[in-house]
């Protein structure tokens, strides 16, 4: 491999091994592919003798990750073109080399640490980590995102998603290690890859999941989000989504205990909304009805869930409190402001305000529910910080936003996380889909695809019992990263002496 000594064409290579492993995520759900990526880009590392030399192979394999398994990040810009459009390149190129510097960085501290690769899995794992949280956290396309159809998917339950993550740096490393051996290496490293191929090729399969006896309706209006606030349309998606809470039941099918509505089924904010609140409830007959509505409490706004009561009234509200920057606030709002430039979703100021936490619903017969709002469904601790277990999880999100493939079907896989990680059962509502009820392996019982209109009557799976993950959360995975980052760096050798494309022993 002689023709990686040219550090462009190396650094070409790293940008092509990322692409590479992008494949590992929806849609193409092809993880043995991301495995290969990534053994490829440490690979590329361990023949890198410059901290330097790491930290180019690290950014340009995170860059090109990211920029192939992110390209509907360009969607939202596109709802609105002609004041938006110019920016979407911009903003793609910018996140994905923005977070990208986080794995250059973990390849440069590796190497500065150690000629070997070991200190890698630490190092790449704690990027991620701080990837998750910094700056409000974006660890939308992890390497344990895309095992979710696999058998070591269900590692998540154990070891949340960074700790799969370490895993799966770990299991690679091996690999490379195992055929950089000079005897035996390239015949137990064949074997072992096959091991590790074969682990993420057969999918994850087990008996049904049990059901209880709860039914819940999830009402899909397909509203594409360039007419979801036309005045020509509201109408005419409102009537859809009324149509869709009166329909009869199929037939033998039990009458739904719950009927869920996407976030921001409707155009008006509550407090004015008290009219199309009393027609939804008029059209539910009584039974409980969940929307995302926007709501305003003097000169602030929110992205708010509501429980319907019997004649519209409001029982319980929840208020988002994970929002997305740019999208639903604006860094700096003021400021951009005055150029015109505001957040993409809140139709009613400058941007939605931030709600208190984590907080459960209260749903009768059906226990308590844990609501999600989008992006609040990307983000595990967000559901570990839930004051009590619920019965299930319950997601309401617009992905009209994300295009109509990729960032719809990446986000299910991270719904699908969720349920794996807690145990529970997630009922999904998206306005153009994927609607679904994710049991609590993650698997998807039934659903409703992308950009249909209709309803999905599901019956609601029992829970697991509570997964060492719900338990203990991040902690286990952060004492693995102390413990070995403090072990490299104690055994760091005061000079490095390093022979490209040696052996790593």
């Amino acid at each position: 491999m002689t023709f990686l000594s040219n550090g462009h064409l190396r650094f070409a290579v790293a940008v092509g091994a990322g692409a590479f492993a992008a494949l590992g995520q929806a849609p193409y759900d092809m993880p043995v592919l991301m495995l290969l990526g990534l053994i490829c880009a440490i690979d590329m590392f361990r023949r890198s003798a410059k901290r330097w030399q790491a930290a180019a192979i690290g950014w340009g394999f995170g860059f090109g990750y990211f920029l192939h398994g992110w390209t509907w990040l360009v969607s939202p810009f596109m709802v609105d073109p002609e004041r938006y459009a110019w920016m979407a390149p911009f903003a793609l190129v910018l996140m994905c080399g923005g977070l990208a510097l986080f794995w250059g960085l973990a390849f440069a501290a590796a190497r500065w640490m150690s000629p070997r690769i070991w200190p890698l899995v630490f190092c790449l794992t704690a990027a991620e980590l701080l990837r998750g949280y910094l700056f409000t956290g974006f660890p939308w396309g992890m390497f344990s995102q895309g095992l979710v159809n696999t058998w070591p998917g269900q590692g998540l339950a154990f070891t949340g998603p960074y700790g799969l993550t370490l895993v799966f740096i770990a299991a690679a490393c091996c690999v490379v290690h195992l055929f950089a051996r000079i005897s035996t290496g390239y015949i137990v490293g064949a074997g072992f890859t096959a091991l590790l191929a074969a682990l993420l090729v057969v999918p994850f399969s087990r008996p049904d999941a049990p059901l209880g006896e709860a039914t819940i309706r999830m009402v899909q209006p397909n509203a594409a989000q360039k007419d979801k606030w036309d005045t020509f349309m509201i109408p005419k998606f409102f009537e859809r989504q009324l149509a869709f809470t009166r329909a009869a039941p199929a037939s033998g099918a039990a009458a739904p205990d719950l009927i869920l509505w996407a976030e921001t089924a409707i155009p008006w904010p509550l407090d004015i909304a008290d009219g199309a609140l009393s027609q939804i409830s008029f059209a539910a007959a009584g039974t409980p009805v969940v929307l995302g509505v926007q709501r305003r409490d003097g000169l602030q706004f929110y992205n708010s869930a509501v429980l319907l009561g019997p004649v519209g009234e409001v029982l319980q509200t929840y208020d988002k409190h994970h929002l997305v920057p740019f999208g639903e606030y604006m860094p700096f709002g003021d400021f951009l402001s005055n150029f015109g430039i505001r957040s993409l979703a809140s139709q009613f100021g400058n941007g939605y305000s931030s709600g208190s936490g984590a907080a459960l619903m209260d749903l009768g017969p059906l226990g308590q529910a844990l609501p999600l709002i989008c992006y609040e469904a990307v983000f595990a601790r967000d559901v570990n910080a839930a004051p009590a277990r619920p019965a299930f999880l319950m997601q309401l999100t617009n992905d009209a936003w994300f295009g109509k493939g990729q960032g719809p079907l990446q986000h299910l896989a991270q719904a699908r996380m969720r349920a794996i990680e807690q145990g529970l059962p997630m009922a999904r509502v998206a306005n153009t889909g994927v609607s679904a009820m994710i049991d609590p392996w993650g698997r998807v019982t039934q659903s409703l695809g992308l950009n249909e209109a209709g309803f999905l009557d599901a019956r609601l799976p029992l829970p697991r019992a509570p997964t060492l993950y719900s338990r203990w959360g991040e902690l286990p995975v952060l004492a693995v990263l102390l413990i070995g980052l403090a072990l490299c760096i104690m055994r760091r050798p005061k000079y490095l002496e390093f022979d490209p494309g040696g052996t790593d022993r």
